[in-house]
């Protein structure tokens, strides 16, 4: 049984993580979505909203779950059962970042690969920090997230300005 991990902080989820996981869902038998708890990132929306908004964004996936995580996501990977962590590749600066991961990965566990499917066209620019960005300056972004994510996002950017 082929499973795999997609992980990330996804702050908030976009519509390009869906599209990777909807994706990544017909080439494995079991995927879970790993949110990252300890991010280095300063997030908008904590582990459990991260992980309630991602599971409602992809609940017609019957073989997607999603889950918190710490620490690496090697350790992550063995600790769900997955052989493979799935990353989405946007433009060319994701190449490198993606491949110095997927190389340093490899060489702490050759064991599990990194399999890398490239975003839909509509989503190559798409990131939720540029979204957080954008939507703080008022653009509307609710085609750019899944629409149970789009209310709560700009609630919480309306409660940062006040």
């Amino acid at each position: 049984m082929a499973r795999a991990i997609y992980p990330g902080t996804f702050d908030p989820v976009t519509n390009g993580h869906v599209d990777i996981v909807e994706r990544a869902s017909h080439t494995v038998d079991h995927l879970t979505v790993g949110v990252v708890k300890d991010s280095l990132k300063r997030t908008m929306f904590n582990v459990d909203e991260r992980i309630i908004m991602f599971a409602d964004a992809v609940a017609h996936l019957a073989n997607v779950e999603v889950k918190p995580y710490s620490g690496l996501t090697i350790n992550a990977a063995r600790e769900f059962g997955a052989t493979m962590i799935v990353r989405g590749l946007r433009i060319t600066s994701d190449f490198e970042y993606e491949s110095e991961m997927a190389l340093m990965n490899r060489r702490m566990a050759e064991d599990i690969e990194t399999i890398c499917l490239f975003s839909a066209l509509e989503y190559q620019i798409l990131s939720s920090s540029r979204v957080k960005e954008v939507a703080a300056f008022g653009a509307d972004v609710s085609d750019l997230v899944p629409p149970n994510v789009w209310k709560p996002l700009v609630e919480r950017l309306a409660k940062q300005k006040t």
